[in-house]
């Protein structure tokens, strides 16, 4: 009597062949379209770039002690650029799949919620890294950009990129249509992305905005970001730290509770 071979999940407690093969298919969606995928949101950024670089007209405007104001910029450009395309990435394969029919290949395959949600997040990881590097030397040309500490730089890059992805799970699956996941692109991603102090400092905030701030967690993203890079910061880097750390476990426990009841998922 022969025997037969193992099946992926018999050989330890992670299905890591199902694993793999999702994280490839979710890398090689984005990359068969690498105009859209990542030349265009750097094309964005540095038009972002060049319309403040030409509203300044010349002048040298400086923010905290003497840090140039387009040197300050291009880490929350690049920042900006990473979370939306993390974001993107993760919520249109899900929703794409859902509303194709074809979210059952998925689900069907032995792939624990946990095993799908690393899938999916390193794929929306990887974009958001990429588009990050890429649009970093691309404004590199334009504008010196000095880094100051890589721990922060690293660790506020994965951490933000995973934070997005998580959330763009959570819209994938929550979202019926497109215009859902339009909407909290427009009225969720966008508004929090602008209001961290992308394109300025808190501390010109007033007092009641400048509080509301420190209470998204898009501020400190990339406010630790831009210390990786200038060593300057408006809030406290530990907080920061330890805003980002909390906010990817609760995400990522939400998106287990979803996948693990199949909310919105099974019909």
């Amino acid at each position: 009597m022969t025997s037969q071979p193992p099946s992926p999940r018999a050989i330890g407690p992670v299905n890591w062949t199902g694993l793999s093969t999702l994280y490839q298919k979710e890398v090689k969606r984005f990359l068969k379209v690498f105009t859209q995928t990542v030349a265009a949101p750097v094309v964005t950024t540095l038009l972002f770039y060049t319309i403040f670089a030409l509203a300044l007209g010349g002048i040298v405007r400086t923010v905290y002690d003497g840090v140039p104001f387009l040197e300050f910029l291009a880490p929350g450009l690049v920042m900006m650029s990473m979370v939306q395309n993390a974001f993107a990435n993760t919520s249109s394969s899900v929703l794409i799949s859902k509303i194709q029919g074809n979210i059952v290949d998925v689900l069907m395959p032995p792939l624990s919620p946990g095993e799908l949600a690393v899938a999916w997040i390193a794929g929306g990881v990887t974009r958001g890294l990429l588009v990050g590097a890429v649009t970093f030397v691309a404004i590199s040309v334009f504008v010196p950009v000095p880094v100051h500490n890589l721990f922060f730089v690293f660790y506020h890059a994965l951490g933000a990129s995973m934070l997005l992805s998580l959330l763009g799970v959570i819209g994938g699956i929550w979202a019926e249509k497109f215009d859902h996941i339009a909407a909290v692109t427009n009225f969720v991603i966008t508004p929090l992305a602008f209001l961290s102090g992308t394109f300025y400092t808190v501390d010109r905030l007033p007092e009641g905005v400048w509080w509301a701030a420190h209470f998204n967690p898009f501020f400190y993203m990339i406010d630790g970001f831009r210390y990786g890079f200038i060593g300057e910061s408006d809030g406290t880097l530990m907080i920061g730290l330890a805003v980002m750390a909390a906010a990817n476990l609760a995400l990522w426990a939400l998106v287990l509770r979803m996948l693990a009841t199949g909310y919105r998922l099974k019909a």
